[in-house]
């Protein structure tokens, strides 16, 4: 079942390259909307047959692939991974449907999607650290050359950007695979295996710092963000919806995977100064906020603040926040995804993103009123006003790393403040008062426009009223995650007692 996730979107691509008429771009949308569908829907026959209780690794596959090299074709999924394998699902479908009806090279957009999708999903089911790697560097090529060419004016300088920073996040993290396989001597890169390994606390401060780097330039945290701005500009909304919802999820899931998971005695030395990495992010990022006038850079600060929130919780690394960091994850993908979406349909619709232009947009008779609505909801969702996903989430991650870093926790509680600011200088500039004259005669608004956000915003407000069915799935991996570290950590804490005292034998016999 985890590799027909993987191989759906494949054999979409090659429907699509070889089986559609290039002249009639519905059919390839079509075709790969189908495809989406079918993976999601077999995404919620994996959660309905998915064994709650059990925190191992579940549908577990195995295939030997270049045994020499230690890489396995290894599959599995948890928790930690099945609810962002669903996000990216229901995320990629709202981004071919949601799309324009007509697209430059549809055979080669549709085609860039799908193999998107498939990276991605493999990434977060790759238990082989070689595999995860091939798929995190894989899915940087579709994504590059979506940005390069349905991209903004300025496309090509954000696109080689994006490709940049990644490639060296990429770089540090195969150094700290290798660096920990080579050390351990471990004999192949199953994540399994290397999680019994133990390494002295200095070797783990080297390996841990290039997947705190690596990560961080993926999620993005400061001062590692720089690409993200300028990729969300110049990126086409669907892209962006793809971007923000799924593709900076693979850094934070990164850090709770590999960073927490394989290094824990490091990671809880290092904690202190992660949380105040995160609150420096989460307040960098929502001044960086109030500061723009162009509503799509104000939502993509917005999500460098937010991702921030899960640095925090990693941190704190206790039962709650590790289960919050989850929530955060999904949270923020559903809402930057729907803000984005909106943000897009403004700009198709006035074209302009400007708030120093825009005014009114609310009204009733010749404004875009259905629009101006979803965007108060999902302002108030990122804001964390209650009874929508985003205060859970948010609740959550404070109320799980409060105890543990009650500083750094107040200043990101401060930066949730904040996000009610910017959000509401974009909501007062862009929809309220008297209409502008950019935005008068404004075209109308499609059923193509309305139904993506207002499915985001439903599930939105429904998981905010049930948040068990967002914590069901992951409460009992992050509980055992925690169980785990300690256990690692005692464990290498036994070794040197060990050690010590055989050291202490020999000099007395000396």
């Amino acid at each position: 079942m985890l590799s027909a996730l993987i191989w759906i979107p494949i054999l979409g691509v090659l429907l699509i390259g070889f089986g559609v008429e290039p002249l009639i771009p519905s059919r390839a949308r079509l075709v790969a909307l189908l495809t989406v569908g079918s993976v999601f829907l077999l995404t919620i026959v994996l959660g309905t047959q998915f064994a709650v209780g059990d925190a191992g690794m579940q549908f577990a596959e195995h295939l030997v692939w270049i045994e020499p090299l230690g890489l396995t074709y290894e599959l599995g999924v948890d928790g930690l991974s099945l609810p962002l394998i669903a996000l990216n699902g229901l995320l990629t479908a709202i981004a071919i449907a949601g799309g324009e009806p007509s697209v430059n090279r549809p055979r080669l957009y549709f085609i860039l999607l799908l193999l998107l999708n498939a990276s991605v999903t493999a990434a977060f089911l790759a238990q082989n650290l070689l595999l995860f790697f091939l798929f995190y560097e894989i899915e940087l090529i579709p994504l590059y050359l979506l940005i390069a060419i349905w991209g903004g004016a300025n496309r090509g300088y954000a696109a080689t950007k994006f490709l940049i920073y990644t490639a060296i996040s990429g770089i540090l993290i195969l150094a700290a695979f290798l660096g920990l396989a080579l050390l351990t001597g471990a004999p192949s890169f199953d994540y399994q295996v290397l999680l019994t390994q133990v390494l002295p606390l200095g070797q783990q401060f080297v390996l841990l710092g290039a997947i705190l780097i690596g990560f961080g330039i993926k999620i993005p945290l400061v001062p590692f963000h720089t690409w993200l701005p300028d990729a969300h500009v110049e990126a086409s909304t669907p892209i962006s919806v793809l971007l923000a919802g799924v593709l900076l999820k693979l850094g934070t899931y990164g850090l709770l995977r590999f960073g927490l998971g394989l290094f824990p005695e490091a990671w809880a030395v290092l904690a202190p100064w992660l949380a105040t990495w995160a609150a420096v992010s989460v307040l960098y990022g929502a001044f960086m906020a109030i500061a723009q006038t162009d509503m799509k850079k104000m939502v993509a600060y917005s999500s460098i603040a937010h991702m921030g929130y899960v640095l925090l919780a990693a941190a704190a690394a206790t039962p709650l926040s590790l289960l919050a960091s989850v929530c955060q994850m999904v949270s923020h993908g559903l809402i930057a995804a729907m803000l984005f979406l909106l943000v897009g349909v403004v700009y198709q619709k006035t074209g302009t993103r400007n708030l120093e232009a825009l005014r009114g947009l609310l009204n009733p008779e010749r404004g875009l009123p259905l629009i101006g609505s979803l965007m108060i909801i999902g302002v108030m969702a990122s804001s964390g006003i209650p009874g929508m996903v985003g205060f859970i989430s948010e609740f959550l991650v404070f109320r799980g790393s409060f105890p543990i870093f009650p500083v750094q926790t107040l200043l990101c509680m401060v930066g949730t403040g904040l996000t009610a600011v910017y959000f509401l200088l974009l909501v007062n500039r862009a929809f309220f008062g008297r209409l502008s004259e950019s935005a008068e005669n404004l075209p109308p608004v499609s059923w193509n426009d309305r139904a993506p956000a207002m499915l985001l915003a439903a599930l939105i407000v429904v998981l905010g009223l049930q948040p068990n069915w967002l914590v069901h799935y992951s409460e009992t991996t992050t509980k055992t995650l925690i169980s785990d570290r300690l256990a690692i950590a005692q464990a290498s804490v036994v070794v040197k007692q060990v050690v010590a005292k055989q050291t202490l034998k020999a000099e007395i016999m000396e």
